[in-house]
């Protein structure tokens, strides 16, 4: 054998070793996450909240798809997408999950919502994620959760009830799932959240063009039947948790 293929064969062999390590931890280095970029357009007209994926507001919008995950490869990998966009006064987002085994017991405004089958938006209103971050929970049923950690101030709690009412939204589900849902189903949410309430917990750097926020987002569902934790940009723990804004993407508002 020349020493062409012998080198060949060598290099196939390593490649398959470190495509089966990362494969089987589930969790990338903290430079991945630095790759992970998501760029929001504006909008300007005042679009319906209604959950609907497929409305003309949503058509050219970019999605971005949840492929890491914390923890064992889970048995039940739902496939999620979000898409978002903004403008001077409103961050919009909406999720789409092909799910299954799916649950929504919390009914209360900062429940334990991350117990249901649940998606997450974590978020900096700036560039340095080492200043703090928002979490914004929301159950399949559109029961949400809201706190912020100010890490500049060492401050930190739940977003008032006040503020939570002021955020909008929507979901697709109508079927109960106090008893979960065994059999497939995609479910949307959708919500608008006003940038105003922001500012009343942490420093916030208003949306505009050119301007950067870090940012991850997530999928859970730990007390279903077939628990999971998928994340957006890889977030490099042994265990899963979220809330670890060093490892959080990028939104770049276009």
């Amino acid at each position: 054998m020349s020493n062409y293929f012998r080198s060949v064969i060598l290099f196939i062999c390593f490649y398959l070793v470190m495509v089966f390590l990362h494969g089987c931890s589930g969790r990338a280095s903290h430079s991945s996450s630095e790759a992970f970029v998501y760029q929001i357009s504006p909008f300007n007209e005042n679009p319906v909240i209604d959950a609907d994926w497929n409305k003309s507001f949503w058509i050219n919008t970019e999605s971005i798809c949840l492929e890491n995950y914390m923890g064992s490869y889970p048995e039940h990998f739902p496939d999620t997408k979000v898409r978002m966009r903004y403008n001077a006064d409103y961050l919009y987002l909406i999720f789409r999950v092909s799910d299954q085994y799916v649950r929504a017991v919390a009914k209360k405004t900062n429940g334990k919502v991350w117990q249901d089958s649940c998606v997450e938006f974590f978020f900096t209103p700036g560039k340095e994620s080492k200043n703090g971050y928002f979490n914004l929970e929301t159950n399949c049923k559109g029961v949400l959760l809201m706190q912020y950690h100010d890490l500049k101030r060492h401050k930190e709690g739940f977003v008032d009830t006040a503020d939570c009412a002021k955020i909008k939204i929507a979901y697709s589900l109508k079927e109960n799932a106090e008893k979960e849902i065994r059999e497939p189903v995609v479910w949307t949410l959708e919500y608008l959240i006003p940038v105003s309430i922001l500012s009343k917990y942490m420093e916030v750097e208003n949306p505009c063009t050119g301007r950067k926020w870090r940012a991850n987002f997530y999928k859970c569902a730990d007390s279903t039947s077939h628990p999971h934790w998928l994340t957006w940009a890889p977030v490099d723990n042994p265990t899963p948790k979220f809330h670890l804004p060093e490892f959080f993407g990028w939104l770049e508002f276009k």
